[in-house]
């Protein structure tokens, strides 16, 4: 009779365990996007900007992950198509968000519109294409 009773509270501990495992499992889906959004940018600078300029509008671009929290990733580089079909936009900036809302704050926050102020006198054309990552 022990020996069923200890088997049934071993039972009834197991299953509990492992359904709190399943919700925390779950929770922990749940706090993770399932798409990420994508911010694209693409720029031309002038043929008046100096390599200088260009290197410190490439430095301040770099520095946002840094003071912006909403950025969750940063890449940059430099188009090398052998197409020709990049029509003088050199640069490309790829940025990743968790939503709309965490670009939205980007978009508005002190350091980005620092930056605006830094690379806006340089740039010649600038291409911006967001989208939800499939």
């Amino acid at each position: 009779m022990k020996t069923n009773l200890l088997i049934l509270f071993l039972l009834v501990l197991v299953g509990c365990n492992s359904s709190n495992k399943e919700v925390q499992q779950n929770e922990t889906e749940m706090e993770k996007p399932t798409s990420q959004l994508r911010h694209v940018v693409l720029f031309q600078f002038k043929d008046t900007s100096t390599p200088e300029d260009v290197d410190t509008v490439e430095a301040a671009f770099e520095e946002l992950p840094s003071k912006i929290s909403e950025i969750k990733g940063f890449e940059w580089g430099l188009n090398n198509s052998p197409e020709n079909l990049n029509k003088g936009l050199t640069h490309c900036f790829f940025l990743t968000f968790d939503s709309e809302k965490d670009r939205d704050t980007y978009l508005t926050h002190p350091a980005h519109v620092a930056f605006g102020d830094v690379a806006g006198p340089h740039i010649q054309d600038v291409v911006v294409v967001d989208y939800w990552m499939k």
